[in-house]
């Protein structure tokens, strides 16, 4: 569950290494964020001489959350960190050439299948 001013942690190479979330798209009145939801982030740290800066606005896709997910065959995922992935505002395609980390098989409902051949394992 992402909300409003959840800090979290970037899996791919765009230069960022935290982000904090501060809107939940998807809705007038939606207050929580789960796999595969588009958010808007704010960069709280970055890499020096990187491709995103500092207090930059960006949309980011959450890849991996903390609170457990119920899948249709009765079983439950969750992971050990709260993690997106920062993607361009008009394609949806990842910023960064590679993700580090598993992510989550719920991205491939929502039509992230980039992310999803990037990633190095997909749970």
């Amino acid at each position: 569950m992402i909300q409003l001013r959840s800090m979290l942690k970037v899996a791919d190479n765009s230069g960022a290494k935290l982000v904090q979330c501060i809107r939940v798209l998807g809705g007038y009145k939606k207050r929580y964020g789960h796999l595969g939801d588009l958010i808007t982030v704010v960069v709280k740290d970055a890499q020096p001489h990187a491709q995103v800066k500092k207090s930059q606005v960006l949309q980011a896709v959450i890849v991996r959350q903390r609170k457990e997910t119920r899948r249709s065959n009765g079983t439950y995922i969750r992971f050990d960190e709260n993690a997106v992935v920062i993607v361009d505002r008009k394609t949806k395609e990842p910023k960064g050439s590679r993700i580090f980390g598993p992510v989550a098989r719920e991205l491939r409902a929502k039509g992230y299948n980039k992310i999803l051949s990037l990633a190095p394992e997909v749970l």
